[in-house]
């Protein structure tokens, strides 16, 4: 019996898009790059549409058949290759975490690099353990208890990816003000803690963290919040958009036009300074 083809994970859907991009601006046809491997043209199609696996030192030879001879787009693209298949943590929340979300955890624990402008939460990235369960709550028509623990558990096992060893991913965060303002009833404290994480973050050296004031100035994010994903090497950047019906993504040259919409948004946001002494009034006002 004929082996099934693989499902396209996340990492081999982007290798493989990656690779198709780079074949392309070396000018050569599917079947000319097959050759030069001793592959069919079929073969080399499957990898780029992420319905077969590709070993690290084949995707070395490619670049090389590619006349890529930069050694961290290779190193980027071989440890994709090394990864495409490997489970993360996440997938022991398998029965909570639908998959666009473990996709979207999958390219957050890659990516080195993630700007997210948020008009209407604190990102998860740098959520309490109390806001994310008022908030997870608060947005869910149908999770129990203890699915919405569960999820708040994920979001913060999240946050891993600020501290992890080697490279941590480097996170700016524009946050609406008005998103500060939000109230919790129950437990009152939730958002004096949360302002006092955000502070403590900003602290470290691959966190910044910008705030949009109420009486800012017109610019592009008043249609809405969104995370551009950054990763090393050639590999095109990924922007999530979320809403009630899931998450969308936007890649390729198509996430260029969120690139410049950031610059905007950033430019438009109080300096990182201001920002920080803005929250840190606000926190000091939950106190009094």
């Amino acid at each position: 019996m004929p082996n099934s083809p693989l499902v396209p994970t996340v990492r081999r859907r982007r290798l493989g898009a990656t690779l198709k991009g780079l074949r392309n601006e070396a000018g050569l046809t599917l079947d000319e790059a097959a050759a030069s491997m001793g592959w069919k043209g079929p073969k080399l199609s499957k990898i780029e549409n992420a319905t077969q696996a590709i070993r690290p030192a084949e995707v070395g030879s490619l670049l090389l058949a590619y006349r890529v001879d930069d050694g961290e787009v290779h190193t980027a693209l071989e440890n994709l290759a090394r990864d495409a298949g490997k489970k993360g943590w996440w997938q022991t929340y398998s029965g909570i975490v639908a998959p666009a979300y473990a996709d979207y955890i999958s390219l957050e624990s890659d990516a080195d690099q993630i700007c997210e402008w948020a008009p209407l939460v604190v990102p998860g990235l740098l959520q309490t353990a109390a806001y994310a369960r008022e908030n997870i709550a608060g947005i869910t028509t149908s999770r129990t208890p203890d699915d919405i623990a569960a999820l708040a558990e994920v979001r913060l096992a999240r946050q891993s990816v600020l501290t992890r060893p080697g490279k941590p991913l480097e996170l700016w965060v524009i946050i609406h003000e008005a998103a500060l303002h939000q109230r919790f009833v129950v437990r009152p404290a939730t958002m004096r803690e949360q302002l006092r994480r955000l502070l403590d973050a900003a602290e470290m050296p691959n966190v910044t963290i910008q705030l949009m004031p109420l009486d800012c100035a017109t610019h592009p994010g008043v249609v809405g919040g969104f995370s551009i994903v950054s990763f090393p090497g050639p590999i095109p950047d990924v922007v999530l958009l979320e809403n009630l019906s899931g998450a969308t993504y936007v890649e390729g040259e198509e996430a260029v036009p969120f690139t410049k919409a950031f610059e905007r948004i950033r430019a438009t946001a109080l300096p990182v300074e201001d920002s920080l002494a803005r929250i840190a009034q606000m926190e000091e006002g939950h106190r009094q």
